[in-house]
């Protein structure tokens, strides 16, 4: 008798899958073994950054760390006052009283007041400016001869210095000009913006 042979069936084993080329589809084994095609994204090619950003230049920067305090008018007026009558009394025991020195020293004492005056108080700076150069120049002014006499020496030292008195004045006139419109058109793109805000809800 013929003695039939029996097989043992064996299970087919699933293809490996291949390494899917870069940006193209990958083949993946499924859950019935048979091959499935998942696509794979490319990496996003890294391209030059944003390059550095440019710093301010110094003498903003030494702007920015320079105190910027908000005066009111009265405030302006003692710090212009008490400022120049200080440096008039330093010019006088340094330099003998120099009309140079003082009136040097009379411009920045200007601008600085025409910049810490609060925007409120702006139409004062000009203002300010005259009646400081008036109070700091009775040390440099030097009169002798009782009230009469030192009246009569400030007086003559306004004339004479009245040239130092205009460009201070203009100064501070300017600097309060050039705030002002400042203000009003930051004031201005303020309403503007909040009327936008006003009507986006509406609309």
């Amino acid at each position: 008798m013929d003695q039939h042979r029996t097989r043992t069936p064996q299970r087919a084993q699933p293809p490996q899958g291949r390494p899917a080329p870069p940006g193209g589809l990958d083949e993946a084994t499924g859950a019935a073994g048979y091959p499935v095609a998942v696509a794979v994204a490319p990496a996003p090619a890294a391209g030059p950054g944003p390059g550095p950003r440019r710093g301010a230049p110094p003498v903003v920067l030494a702007l920015r760390k320079f105190p910027n305090p908000r005066l009111t008018g009265i405030g302006a007026g003692l710090f212009a006052a008490l400022a120049m009558f200080l440096l008039a009394c330093v010019d006088r025991l340094l330099f003998g009283g120099s009309e140079l020195v003082y009136g040097l020293l009379f411009l920045p004492v200007s601008a600085l007041t025409a910049l810490w005056v609060r925007p409120a108080d702006l139409v004062t700076a000009p203002i300010i400016v005259p009646i400081a150069f008036a109070v700091g120049v009775i040390p440099v002014a030097g009169g002798t001869g009782g009230f009469g006499g030192q009246a009569m020496a400030v007086v003559t030292a306004l004339a004479v210095q009245a040239g130092w008195l205009y460009g201070g004045t203009l100064i501070a006139g300017l600097i309060a000009s050039v705030r002002k419109i400042r203000h009003m058109r930051e004031r201005q793109r303020h309403l503007v913006r909040a009327d936008r805000a006003d009507r986006r809800p509406r609309a």
